[in-house]
């Protein structure tokens, strides 16, 4: 029996179902699906996808498997995760911002920077950490009360916010000086490298493919800004005997439990860079996307607004009575999750639903169409945030996988949903917000899922 089969979610008659890109045809050739794939990931996914459980193609001579089941998932991302690693592609895109950092490394050295980085990302880590978010928030908020009734461009204040939260839970210090740099090296490398070429999916990795260039050039100087922030963090230097005060803190004194070796500087630098930009891309997304769902639907918007006064307590948000605005977040994340896709090419042969897999043959796992998937969700492509409350059943593990599963799941992931909820119930607590521009707002996939253009807002006082 199905999830959408056992659910009974009392929503409205009608509930707010947001624009989205309309599904490839079934006939589309490989160069069609190459040329689409530049634009957007999710552009080259037809009907099937949404509705069966296993699709088989071929990907540039190697067989591909689109997995939208719980076992065969499970298999590849739990159970057998080692025999599944990084394309050549998704290594071309992220190793030129991210080195050798968490989200890239494989084998030992993954299991040593999760064994070394976990202690700096548990819940009572995260606790310390609430004051610097707290701060951006506020201040952020402060600069939105400047706007009057004018047209706002809220996915770049997002942005900026999240960005100056990185900055600060990462270094303790404000990204005045350093956000407007950081946020054009992330602007850069998002619109002219990050969308894979013909030839980033065709070359063996050792080949360099004519981005690879560019991207090396790119790292040099990225690298350098890092280190230079590094070198000011540290010029700030640390009280002796005192806490931790932040990330830098946390991974600088971390030691593997089992080796008890720390991370080199080169290391630290890459968990650095990992940490501020997959951190705050994501978030600064998945609140986009929060507020334009909100900007559709008033009630919900007013819902949340009413939860916020309750929950606060002695003019401090209390993030245990913010129920329904955790459900907003998880929702928003179902519907336009920030990783739209988990690629893996198999390091040797297996089996996966009965199915061989060969050396090198392409698994896909799309949360995008595991959180639309007709058989996995009732009505799913609306957005209900009754889905996610209290007492409604939750959904199976794996269909609903924002921050993956398994070994390699999002180390941040609490920190994130912190971050989110904290900062939409402010946001939402403080103004009422209503889009101006009435054209649709596409979402597409290139790294994170991205609005195709940044619509305005206009926001008024509570």
């Amino acid at each position: 029996m199905s999830i959408a089969e056992t659910w009974d979610i009392s929503v409205p008659r009608q509930p707010l179902v947001p624009p989205s890109p309309p599904r490839a045809s079934e006939t589309m050739t490989a160069l069609g699906r190459m040329a689409a794939m530049r634009e957007s990931v999710i552009g080259t996914w037809g009907q099937r996808a949404y509705e069966e459980d296993i699709i088989r193609g071929r990907f540039f001579g190697r067989s591909s498997f689109i997995l939208n089941t719980a076992d065969a998932i499970r298999h590849v991302l739990v159970d057998n995760y080692e025999n599944y690693t990084r394309t050549p592609a998704g290594i071309r895109v992220l190793r030129p911002v991210l080195g050798e950092g968490l989200l890239i490394a494989e084998g030992r050295a993954w299991k040593h920077q999760r064994r070394t980085l976990s202690p700096a990302f548990t819940p009572r880590a995260v606790t310390t950490l609430v004051p610097h978010m707290i701060a951006a928030i506020d201040e952020t908020i402060a600069k939105l009360q400047g706007a009057n009734a004018g047209p706002v461009d809220l996915r770049e204040a997002m942005q900026r916010m999240a960005l100056e939260i990185a900055g600060r839970t990462m270094f303790s210090f404000e990204m005045g000086r350093h956000g407007p740099a950081l946020r054009d090296f992330v602007m850069e490398y998002g619109e002219r490298l990050a969308r894979p070429h013909f030839l980033d999916l065709l070359l063996p990795l050792g080949w360099p493919s004519p981005q690879d260039f560019s991207r090396a050039r790119f790292r040099k100087r990225w690298t350098h800004f890092v280190a230079m922030l590094m070198t000011e963090r540290r010029a700030a230097g640390k009280h002796e005997g005192a806490p931790p005060r932040d990330l830098f803190d946390l991974m600088g004194a971390a030691r593997d439990p089992e080796t008890g070796e720390a991370f080199t500087d080169e290391q630290l630098g890459d968990q650095v860079a990992t940490m501020i930009l997959a951190g705050h891309e994501t978030t600064a997304t998945a609140l986009f996307w929060s507020l334009y769902l909100l900007a559709l639907d008033p009630a919900s918007q007013d819902e949340l607004a009413a939860e916020v006064q309750g929950a606060t307590v002695d003019g401090a948000l209390d993030i245990e009575r913010l129920k329904f605005t955790r459900a907003v977040v998880d929702e928003t994340m179902r519907l336009y999750p920030p990783a739209f896709l988990i690629a893996r090419a198999a390091a040797g042969p297996d089996t996966i639903a009965g199915m061989p897999v060969k050396k090198k043959d392409v698994i896909l796992i799309a949360p995008w169409l595991l959180h639309r998937h007709e058989k996995l969700w009732r009505n799913p492509n609306a957005f209900i945030p009754a889905r996610f409350m209290p007492g409604a059943p939750p959904p199976d593990r794996i269909a609903y996988l924002p921050f993956g599963v398994g070994a390699r799941v999002c180390i941040g992931a609490h920190f994130a949903l912190v971050e989110a909820t904290l900062a939409l119930a402010k946001i939402i607590g403080a103004f009422r917000v209503e889009l101006l521009d009435k054209e649709p707002v596409m979402p597409i996939g290139v790294v994170t899922t991205q609005p195709d253009r940044s619509p305005m807002f206009r926001i008024a006082r509570r």
